[in-house]
């Protein structure tokens, strides 16, 4: 059934006097992200600090979404209150649209509103082409998503500490935290993964991303009253989300080439209007969605010397993974692997902040090798575009069964 109009929900109005100063961690650890973003800035080409988007990202850490933060206040409101959202209701409208819940609650009929109306700049060739150039970037992509955006993630608080707060990736549910990511970013690369059946019913892709902005909604939510954001802001606020969405782009596309992956223009061009769109989903606001490359690697250095210090939290949470990587096939191989290739990606000082084992950087010589062979010679050969297909693909099968094991993929509910 159609939506029909209703009240508004009588949820809890969004916070309206938001301080005017940034929260304490912003920039006080700058000059060090000065130094670890040498080649950031190189990338952009920037030669002095913009100062009004630094005055930005330190407002962002203010700001949330505010259409997935009226949703999360109606699903916590008590039973039986006007414009309560059950989560029945938003699974139903998830699985098979809005129009399946019959008299949607306003804050979910907004919602939904919201994320189905898909942007005019949003093109399908070249999101199309975005996700096959992501996919065909195969292992490279999943090493530098784990070890340069995640783990090098780790070298600044906030965020880190608010995984430990809430017990994601730490302990024992640190693989089943990867899993789920790792199966959002395969799906995004997965043919008609953000694409409307012909049934009228979204593909894997939306319904993960749509999922993941709720969890975030809910999050807010729910340690915001407890959370020190004189210190670190709001939990999951703008400013952190949008130099997270240029860890699964630009970074992912230098790391890529320092790996010896050619990415060309036009495919690095696609894959980030294809995060761009991701993050318009996860409800990043517009200010943060760029199409360029550059204009990503120029964000991402000042959101870089927005900063704070390495926390407890980061050491924690790296040493939890490498632990964790132990524990699947191959394990000790993995932790070699992945500790060579860290030390190149994060350097000395950064493999001290976390606690992490340095070894010699013999991953990265035997992968420019291997990629060189792989992207620059057989992929020129006959049927050598197809071969690197059928690669990509069995590195997807192979990550999910490491990951997942016995289990069918998915995320937890919400």
């Amino acid at each position: 059934m159609s939506a029909a109009p209703q009240e508004r929900p009588t949820a809890p109005d969004l916070p309206t006097d938001v301080p005017t100063d940034p929260p304490r961690r912003f920039r006080s650890a700058e000059a060090r992200g000065r130094r670890l973003g040498r080649v950031l800035r190189l990338a952009a080409g920037v030669r002095e600090v913009d100062e009004e988007l630094m005055a930005r990202i330190g407002a962002g850490l203010w700001q949330v979404d505010e259409v997935g933060a009226r949703l999360a206040e109606a699903i916590r409101l008590p039973a039986g209150s006007p414009g309560r959202v059950p989560m029945a209701a938003f699974r139903t409208a998830l699985a098979e649209g809005i129009g399946a819940v019959e008299d949607p609650p306003p804050a979910l009929a907004d919602f939904f509103a919201e994320v189905e109306a898909t942007p005019d700049w949003v093109d399908p060739e070249l999101l199309e082409r975005g996700r096959r150039a992501y996919l065909r970037l195969g292992q490279n992509a999943g090493d530098v998503l784990l070890q340069l955006s995640l783990i090098g993630g780790y070298r600044f608080g906030g965020p880190p500490d608010l995984l430990v707060a809430t017990g994601g990736l730490t302990g024992d549910s640190t693989r089943r935290r990867l899993a789920e990511t790792q199966h959002w970013t395969t799906a995004i690369s997965r043919p008609g993964g953000l694409q409307r059946d012909a049934d009228g019913t979204w593909g894997e892709a939306w319904r993960l991303t749509v999922h993941v902005r709720a969890m975030h909604a809910l999050v807010n939510a729910g340690f915001a009253e407890r959370w020190d954001t004189a210190r670190w802001g709001l939990p999951i606020n703008q400013a952190d989300q949008a130099g997270t969405l240029g860890l699964f782009d630009g970074v992912v596309l230098l790391g890529a080439r320092a790996l010896g992956v050619p990415v060309g223009r036009e495919d690095a061009r696609a894959v980030m209007h294809l995060w761009r769109y991701v993050g318009w989903l996860l409800g990043v606001d517009e200010q943060w969605l760029v199409e360029s490359e550059r204009e990503r690697h120029r964000l991402n250095y000042h959101v870089l010397l927005a900063q704070g210090g390495v926390t407890p939290a980061g050491a924690r949470l790296s040493r939890d993974i490498i632990t964790m990587l132990g524990d699947l096939p191959h394990g000790r191989w993995k932790q070699e692997r992945t500790l060579s290739m860290l030390t190149t990606f994060l350097g000395r000082e950064s493999m001290r902040d976390l606690g992490l084992p340095r070894r010699p950087p013999w991953a990265h010589a035997y992968l420019l090798v291997l990629n060189t062979w792989r992207y620059r010679v057989g992929r020129r050969l006959p049927g050598g575009e197809r071969r690197l297909d059928a690669w990509a693909d069995r590195v997807v099968e192979r990550t999910m069964r490491d990951f997942f094991g016995a289990e069918a993929p998915g995320v937890r509910r919400l």
